[in-house]
């Protein structure tokens, strides 16, 4: 018998709804030239009553993506472009199971009561799509029941019943196939359809053809492709048409069998989403060829053009080792072009021979060729994976004994280790260590095609051998047809729009309430049947219904978070999981649950855990995971009230913790300062009675058990870091209350005491919105004259958006704002004390918009005394900012042109501009096309074009005597001279592309890092190779060189400063948790400071050993540039926030005592920041000014020195 699941689960209309929104969200109608947002116009069954989930509240926007445009006129049968439309969709949940959607998009009249609202032109046609839903993969099935409901709606013979009816029945009543042993018959109308699935023996159910995979891509194309998937990079498909997008995606999911895709994948992306190819985590997302991608960097993306067997990347892609690579593509051009590959052999039979491939010449393309080609896949992952079972170890991390895999291989294969570079990347993916974890589990194991695929191979046996040699035949399961009371026969309904269902008196109340708004009119009063708060579902249902649904609702996000947690705990070690897809899952469920379900759930489920008996040990990616996500419970919690939440988030919150390198341990409490709940007496009120409630020996003495819960609320006080003051009073006040006597009160004091200057002792003096000031903290109140002009647009799905988002961001400012919660502007003017502002009442903070580039700054440069030897203050140009962009231009900036900044554009670059440099005469830019072009500064004309590189041109430097010096990701370091348009020679030459770049015109030392994961020096005047410093794990990004040191900062979340002279490594930083991103020396203090996409900021003492005297957490994503001079910082992050720093000369006859140090740097201003992303960013510390260049296009320039 079939199983008791449906095969069809929804049946969903979406379109344009009463409610009607502009792609960027403002309501109305603004004309038919205008694209609007689609919304749920019907389904079946309501999700009140139905046996699943109910659809995702992104399908509107998916199986649209392109939005509803309206029209004068419907289907005309002369004109192409106004025909239907069908094709598949697939959707990802937050367990990470798929949706499958069949869709017909098609015109279709728009409601008159709608045309009346809004006062569209009578006669209005507007985007429709109809749509079956299902957890199933049978895109077949699916696709021609939906087909038939759609012939039969506007066949003008009409249908035997209501549409609405025979939906109903479908859905209702056709089960899911048993595999292998059930075949469903049933009937739409006249017309009979069939569903059936395989044996779980066989490979599992792809309900879809190859054949537009093979017809779009050759087979090299296609070799190529599979390898990406299979090393999770970055695929974006590239089709005009949206089931080509699904159809590839999911044909190249069937062929890494047995791996599976473990990362983003969104088959069909919606135009607005085309930001989201930016995300630096491995996805697979298909994008319509029309939309525009000029402004967004495609660097290390996978394009695939489906439409000209095209493939495109910056990235090298690994080949597949030789011997597989032939088999793979022999037996692919066998299956496909059989004449071809045949045409020497005998078209005869002589009984030893397999006639298969004479039989396929004649054959057009069917399910015999998508078997054949998913089994040649696994036969590759059969020879690839060759006796990888020996090589399993449980007792290793990743469960896998990778080295002495790559050994074994390379004696039988006579290959060096060093060139499996496919295969050691392969074995490092999520997808592998994924499948080395299925293969623990006895049901995957007993069913492991691969498997026995080796073994039968192993034993000479044909590869067929592996599949069942004999199939029963199917049951028949024959579904009645529906029985229509009161249908007379022979009756038919006609119609000339796609009907809508029926609507409940409450459906209704609202439609017309939105509609009279949307038209002006009084709004429709409400019958006495109607509540007010509560919805049609809520109105049907008896209070013990509504509980017992609400209990329903809880069980299931607690037991969706559950899973989701152990799964984040499970990540590899390759995997990141802030970008992970259970990271996104549960941020979306903790966000978008209004009742806060998602928030206690995710905090409960860590405690029942802990008391589980886990240790409570996070790896360092997953400690800043588990912060934000409590961080996010916690303020959504604090805006409902919900203590009882905060509580539990505080409790667990001092249990989690990381160990960093020294072997000290971090605690998530401790990350927790910022949020404004800690500052409120009434929490700790309330924790305090929670205490005293819970407390189980209530027979103690009443001092004693007042004063042990006291300082249970000390110690969790001193591990947030509140500051001392804020905490003694409240825990003063709550003593008081309880007449806690003086002695008493004097223990506590030097208790917390005690502990904050533990605290303080390693960590520092925290910096957080309610800290009392210390000296280097000055918040400044925001510009009230100053409009955040560089703020994106709304985007066209709020929702649809936010469900990407939460799989990708790693901005926790924009992961905090995703589901559009609004925030009060006034918000950060009124956010600090009285004293502040009279504390700075001398300054004004002014911020200028610069507009010219029409996307994204790639580059940012800024002209400094120093560099054009400034030095009695006659040069003009001091002070420029230069800015490269996508937009394959570079502009000249003139900050003293208030109003008329841009003073050229310079044009000559054929790709993304890269790096920017300049001297007295002349400006160099390098860029992806490979060149460097060098410009007259006074007249801006293109002097020379430098070409040489072989890949695109990462870093340049201008020197003295005419000489450019270049880097490129092709590996090399090249100087040029200008004078003569030549390569001088190429000074240097690392292993893999290089990043950053450092030079002494004095020395001639030249350095250089990159993805080799080694700093390179040489001594360029000798022409050789000083040393190769070891020691970084992950790439090196950032790299400053003074006298005789050397700073990096690596991937691998560390810093080193190596030694020159001896070339070594003298100080390891590591302290940060996230790759570092910018290192900077403080020639006032020669100190350090780092900056990492963990948005902190570490200053490094070099007295007496290297120690860290400063943590700041002024900013809430990366940092990417740090700027100092002797007596001003400035720093700038990803977020758009800026901040300067000012370290205060020594006065000649100072009162001060012998040898006092000085102070340090003391924050000056940081200014508003606004929504923008930020790629790059420029400081000019001798005029006070810091410059942004966003990925919007815009520059902003703040200007702080007024009254300085």
């Amino acid at each position: 018998m079939a199983s008791t699941s449906r095969i069809f689960e929804y049946f969903v209309v979406c379109g344009l709804g009463p409610e009607i929104r502009a792609l960027d969200g403002v309501k109305g109608f603004h004309g038919a030239e205008e694209m609007y947002m689609p919304a749920f116009i019907d389904q079946f069954p309501h999700s009140g009553h139905a046996l699943y989930p109910p659809p995702p509240p992104q399908l509107p926007t998916c199986v649209l993506p392109a939005g509803v445009r309206i029209y004068s006129s419907g289907l005309d049968a002369n004109d192409v472009s106004t025909y239907p439309r069908s094709y598949p969709i697939v959707l990802t949940e937050g367990d990470g199971s798929k949706i499958y959607v069949s869709c017909i998009a098609f015109r279709d009249p728009i409601c008159e009561d709608i045309t009346e609202a809004y006062q569209i032109p009578k006669n209005s046609f507007a985007d429709k799509c109809i749509c079956f839903v299902s957890h199933s993969p049978c895109f077949q099935v699916l696709r021609d029941a939906l087909e038939e409901i759609f012939v039969l709606c506007f066949s003008p013979a009409g249908c035997s019943k209501p549409l609405w009816d025979i939906i109903s029945h479908v859905v209702s009543n056709v089960p899911l196939p048993t595999p292998g042993k059930d075949r469903v018959l049933f009937a739409i109308d006249n017309c009979l359809l069939s569903a059936e699935t395989p044996p779980k023996e066989w490979l599992p159910h792809a309900d879809i053809s190859f054949q537009p995979l093979v017809q779009c891509l050759d087979v090299d194309k296609l070799i190529q492709l599979f390898t990406a998937v299979l090393l999770e990079r970055r695929i974006l498909l590239r089709s005009n048409k949206y089931t080509l997008l699904t159809l590839v995606s999911e044909a190249i999911c069937h062929l890494i069998y047995p791996i599976r895709w473990q990362h983003v994948y969104i088959p069909i992306i919606f135009s607005s989403g085309v930001d989201y190819i930016d995300a630096p985590t491995p996805y697979m997302m298909g994008l319509h060829s029309g939309v525009d991608t000029s402004g967004v960097t495609m660097d290390g993306v996978v394009v695939v053009d489906l439409e000209y067997n095209r493939i495109t990347t910056t990235e090298e892609i690994p080949p597949i080792p030789e011997s597989e690579h032939n088999f793979l593509r022999g037996e692919i051009l066998k299956l496909l072009q059989p004449n071809v590959v045949g045409i020497d052999c005998m078209k005869i039979n002589l009984g030893s021979m397999s006639d298969h491939s004479l039989r396929a010449a004649t054959k057009s393309w069917g399910q015999e060729h998508d078997f054949q080609l998913r089994l040649i896949f696994l036969r590759f992952f059969a020879q690839i994976m060759s006796g990888y079972r020996n090589f399993i170890d449980n007792a290793l991390q990743t469960g896998f004994n990778a080295q002495a895999f790559l050994k074994k291989r390379s004696r039988v294969t006579n290959q060096p280790v060093e060139s499996m570079s496919m295969i050691m990347q392969f074995i490092e993916t999520q997808g592998f260590l994924d499948y080395l974890e299925r293969c623990n589990n006895a049901e995957e194991f007993t069913n492991n095609l691969l498997d026995k695929l080796q073994d039968a191979t192993g034993r000479g046996q044909n590869p067929l051998a592996i599949f069942p040699s004999h199939v029963a035949d199917p049951e028949i399961i024959t579904i009645a047809d529906s029985e229509i009371e009161d249908s007379e026969p022979g009756s038919s309904h006609c119609y000339k729009s796609f009907p809508a269902n029926a609507r409940s008196e409450e459906q209704e109340e609202k439609r017309k309430t939105i509609l009279a708004l949307a038209s002006g009119a009084k709004q429709v009063p409400s019958s006495p049947a109607v509540r007010i708060n509560g919805g049609p579902k809520a109105e049907s249902l008896s209070p013990r219904e509504r509980a017992a649904e609400r209990e329903r609702m809880v069980l299931d996000i607690k037991v969706k978070l559950q899973g989701l947690w152990l799964r984040l705990l499970r990540l590899g070690a390759t995997e990141d999981p802030l970008s992970s897809f259970e990271y996104g899952t549960i941020l979306a469920l903790i966000e978008s649950d209004a009742e806060g379900i998602g928030g206690s759930g995710f905090v409960e489920c860590i405690r029942e855990h802990i008391h589980s008996g886990w240790q409570c040990r996070l790896t360092d990616e997953q400690f800043i995971a588990v912060k934000e996500l409590l961080k996010t419970a916690i303020t959504l919690a604090s805006s409902r009230d919900d203590m009882s939440t905060i509580r539990d988030a505080l409790e667990v919150s001092a249990e989690m913790y990381r160990k960093d390198p020294n072997n000290v341990q971090d605690y998530v409490q401790r990350h927790l300062l910022s949020l404004s709940v800690w500052e409120e007496l009434r929490f700790w009120d309330g924790y305090f009675e929670y205490l005293m409630e819970s407390c189980s020996n209530k027979s103690t003495n009443y001092v004693t058990l007042v004063t042990a819960q006291l300082i249970v609320m000390a110690t969790h006080m001193a591990g947030l870091g509140l500051p001392d003051i804020d905490s003694w009073n409240m825990i003063e006040k709550i003593a008081e209350r309880n007449n806690l006597g003086y002695k008493q009160l004097i223990k506590l004091r030097a208790l917390l005491t005690h502990l904050q200057q533990l605290r303080v002792g390693y960590w520092g003096v925290p910096v957080g919105k309610i800290q009392p000031l210390p000296s280097y903290s000055m918040a400044s109140p925001r510009a009230l004259d100053i409009s955040d002009e560089s703020e994106q647009p709304a985007e066209a799905s709020v929702l649809g958006r936010s469900w990407v988002h939460s799989m990708f961001s790693r901005d926790r400012s924009l992961r905090a704002s995703s589901f559009n919660r609004a925030s009060d502007p006034k918000a950060g003017a009124t956010a600090g004390k009285p004293d502040l502002a009279a504390a700075q009442k001398k300054t004004q903070t002014n911020m200028r918009i610069l507009r010219g580039h029409t996307a994204a700054i790639t580059a940012l440069h800024c002209v400094t005394r120093k560099e054009v030897w400034d030095l009695v203050g006659d040069r003009e140009d001091a002070g420029f900012f230069i800015s490269g962009s996508t937009d394959c231009t570079v502009k000249v900036w003139d900050p003293s042109l208030r109003g008329s900044e841009l003073r050229a554009t310079l044009k000559g670059h054929t790709r993304t501009v890269r790096a920017i440099s300049s001297d007295r005469g002349k400006i160099v830019s390098g860029a992806d096309d490979q060149s460097v072009i060098v410009w007259d500064k006074q007249t801006f004309k293109l002097l020379e074009e430098l070409k040489g590189h072989d890949a695109p041109v990462s870093s340049v430097r201008m020197l003295s005597g005419e000489r450019v010096l270049t880097a490129s990701h092709d590996g090399t370091v090249k100087m040029w001279d200008v004078r003569t348009d030549t390569c001088v020679a190429t000074v240097g030459r690392c292993q893999s592309s290089v990043l950053c770049m450092e030079y002494d015109d004095s020395t001639g030392i030249l350095a250089a890092a990159g993805r080799d994961v080694m700093a390179h020096v040489w001594d360029i005047r000798s022409s050789k190779q000083m040393f190769k410093l070891q020691g970084h794990t992950k790439w090196i990004r950032s790299m400053r060189m003074t006298g005789e040191t050397i700073i990096t900062g690596s991937d691998d979340w560390t810093a080193r400063v190596w030694s020159l002279t001896r070339g070594t490594c003298d100080a390891v930083l590591a302290c940060h948790a996230g790759p570092i991103l910018c290192v900077e020396y403080s020639p006032s203090d020669k100190g350090i400071i780092t900056g990492s996409s963990d948005g902190l900021i570490r200053f490094w003492e070099n007295e007496g050993g290297i120690r860290c005297v400063k943590n700041l957490t002024l900013h809430s994503a990366s940092v990417l540039s740090i700027s100092a001079g002797d007596h001003w910082l400035g720093i700038g992050a990803a977020d758009n926030s800026m901040s300067l720093f000012h370290r205060p000369q020594e006065r000649f006859g100072s009162f001060s005592n012998t040898g006092s140090k000085a102070p340090g740097w003391q924050l000056y201003r940081t200014p508003q920041k606004t929504a923008a992303v930020v790629r790059c960013i420029a400081s000019d510390l001798d005029r006070k000014r810091i410059c942004s260049g966003g990925r919007n296009g815009l520059l902003r320039l703040w200007d702080a020195t007024t009254s300085i």
